[in-house]
């Protein structure tokens, strides 16, 4: 199937550059919009005899500067599409801005899925795979563990190819490659043919979620939750495999959960949270007991994923899985016992161990706490307090939500870490990819 979208690539003068949250804005001295890979590497080439640093942008939905520069500045946004599907080996290779939205969507008109995903679609494979996107899952890992193999353009403007067979130590970092080993041009990933799934949500509340979590973890294909500070309760999701048949949320039942209370009415709350924060204990009450119980069947991209339209800022930690309910516990006593008012709920979900590099599964099995503040809302204190204790507990930040962790502190949560650098050092030696974020996280 060729590249969809596709025009000659542009390239000039750039303005300003904000990302999703609207935290992180930059101004690069220059961008350009490469249609092919050739493009791509010639863009490179350039911009290193140029003196130009280079990074690449997609949606914007990571809430560090991770994408940030001050030199050339790469959007991918023509370099879309499916290259080819391989059925015999049950691959897909994609070029590397498309959306997952609309990966997802031509896989479903071709009978294939991917097995997992996490809960939004508007990143660009690229962007999900360098930062370590994920979903949840008891058997079933992030978006980079379905990898099977990357095209890259390295710092002297090659274009390479690595996977399990292909430049192995390459394949196991550049999984998950912050950009800073090359610039990603295409993916192939493992795909199956296309399923069902049963979803089951539920409110449950805090303690008995807390006390059977390794059991609603090893019953259920897929397990997550959210709880809801300064309550007690909590909103429960599990999917599994189904034969079927499909049994969508009905048109008006799912336009009320999806889109009037979990993005209309939520909007609504947390602005007037923002304006009057001693009235969010009261709004997280009443939140927390409006989604009600629902069950639902359908192929998974319209299971896994849900609009999400009220803006915010996000840290997540992983923790190793056995730590997850000591952690969670200790943020609420936390919660309770401070003068914070949070108005999102904190999500927990959970991925196998892995062997990528720098995944924050690496070795491990894994789950995930991640906490949220209404964009425009003071949150330092809220994710200071939620990172002294997940770093207590072994945690490993996601790479593109906020947190202040840097290269020592890494290096100890990693394993493997010194393997990464010393890639990086072979592949970028003079630093065409660094940027500020890479600097911190993994030294120079």
């Amino acid at each position: 199937m060729g590249s969809l979208g596709r025009r000659n690539g542009r390239s000039g003068a750039s303005g300003t550059w904000r990302n999703w949250a609207g935290n992180v804005s930059v101004r690069p001295a220059r961008e350009v919009r490469p249609a092919s890979v050739e493009e791509l590497a010639d863009a490179v080439r350039s911009a290193a005899a140029d003196g130009l640093r280079v990074k690449t942008v997609g949606t914007g939905h990571s809430f560090t500067s991770i994408t940030a520069t001050d030199g050339l500045l790469i959007r991918p946004d023509l370099l879309t599409g499916i290259r080819r599907i391989d059925r015999a080996a049950m691959t897909v290779t994609v070029e590397s801005g498309t959306p997952l939205r609309r990966l997802n969507a031509a896989l479903a008109r071709e009978g294939l899925s991917l097995t997992n995903m996490g809960d939004i679609t508007e990143q660009t494979v690229a962007g999900a795979i360098s930062t370590g996107t994920h979903g949840t899952g008891r058997d079933s890992a992030s978006i980079a563990a379905q990898v099977r193999e990357l095209e890259l353009v390295t710092a002297d403007g090659r274009v390479t190819t690595c996977s399990a067979q292909e430049s192995p130590e390459v394949f196991a970092a550049a999984r998950i490659g912050l950009g800073a080993l090359g610039v990603v041009s295409a993916v192939t990933f493992a795909v199956e043919p296309l399923f069902l799934l049963t979803a089951r949500e539920e409110p449950m509340g805090f303690d008995r979620v807390t006390a059977e979590f390794e059991q609603l973890h090893a019953e259920n294909e897929h397990f997550e939750f959210y709880w809801f500070p300064h309550t007690g309760n909590c909103n429960t999701k599990r999917n599994n495999r189904s034969h079927g048949p499909v049994d969508p949320p009905g048109a008006v039942s799912g336009w009320f959960e999806d889109e009037f209370l979990s993005n209309g009415v939520f909007q609504v709350a947390n602005s007037f949270g923002r304006a009057l924060s001693a009235a969010v204990p009261a709004i997280a009450r009443i939140s927390s007991r409006a989604l009600s119980a629902r069950t639902y069947t359908d192929i998974p991209y319209k299971v896994f994923t849900s609009p999400r339209r009220v803006r915010f800022v996000e840290m997540e930690y992983a923790v190793p899985r056995e730590a997850a309910v000591a952690a969670l516990r200790e943020l609420k006593a936390m919660v309770d016992r401070s003068p914070l008012r949070v108005s999102f709920p904190v999500e927990v979900r959970t991925a196998p161990a892995d062997d990528i590099t720098l995944s924050t599964a690496s070795g491990r099995d894994t789950a995930y706490l991640a906490v949220h503040m209404y964009r425009g809302t003071p949150y330092r204190a809220y994710f200071t307090a939620a990172e002294r204790i997940m770093t207590a507990h072994g945690g490993r930040p996601h790479w593109g939500k906020m947190h202040t962790r840097d290269a020592a502190y890494l290096a100890e949560a990693y394993p493997r870490f010194g393997e990464f650098t010393a890639l990086r050092d072979r592949l970028d030696p003079d630093r065409l990819f660094a940027n500020p974020y890479l600097r911190r996280v993994l030294g120079d």
